[in-house]
C-alpha cells in the first residue's frame, strides 16, 4: 500500500528579500488544502502548517485505531473529540523538531455503555501501539484521557 499527494508552490510577489510560503497540498483523494509555514516562520496564520498536519495525522490515526478496537470489543462510541497539541523544541541531535505530541481525547460511549478507566486506558494503549503514524514518529507521544 502506498499514498500520494502533490505539493504545489508558485512564486508570487512578496517583501524584498523574502519569499511567499503559501502553497497547496492536493491529496490522492482529490481533496486540496491551502497551506503555509507557521506564522512564527513567516507563514500565513490562515492556512494549515506542516506541524499541524503532522499532529492531525497522529490524532486521526489514533482515533481511527481506537474506534476499530472499541468496535471489536462491542463498545459502541457515540463521540470522540481530541484537543491535541504539538511542541517544537530541540531533539537529541540539537535540531529543531516536534519533540512531543499530546493527545487529549474525550470519548463518550453509546447510551447504556459503561467503560471503566482501566479498560479505557488499555484501549488507548493498544490504539497507540497499533497506530501507523505513531509507529512512524521519533518524538514522545503522551495520551491523556
Amino acid at each position: 500500500m502506498s499514498f500520494k499527494l502533490t505539493v504545489n508552490w508558485q512564486s508570487s510577489p512578496s517583501e524584498e528579500g523574502e519569499f511567499n510560503r503559501d502553497h497547496e497540498v492536493k491529496f490522492g483523494t482529490g481533496q486540496t488544502i491551502q497551506a503555509s509555514s507557521a506564522p512564527e516562520y513567516k507563514g500565513n496564520a490562515d492556512k494549515v502548517n506542516p506541524e499541524e498536519s503532522l499532529l492531525a495525522a497522529l490524532s486521526s490515526c489514533h482515533m481511527l485505531t481506537f474506534l476499530a478496537i472499541a468496535h471489536l470489543k462491542r463498545l459502541p462510541v457515540a463521540s470522540y473529540i481530541d484537543n491535541a497539541t504539538a511542541d517544537l523544541g530541540k531533539n537529541d541531535a540539537g535540531k529543531v523538531a516536534v519533540v512531543k505530541m499530546t493527545l487529549a481525547p474525550k470519548v463518550t460511549f453509546a447510551e447504556g455503555i459503561t467503560v471503566d478507566e482501566q479498560t479505557l486506558a488499555k484501549i488507548h494503549e493498544k490504539a497507540h501501539a497499533n497506530c501507523f503514524i505513531a509507529n512512524s514518529l521519533a518524538c514522545e507521544v503522551d495520551i491523556k484521557h
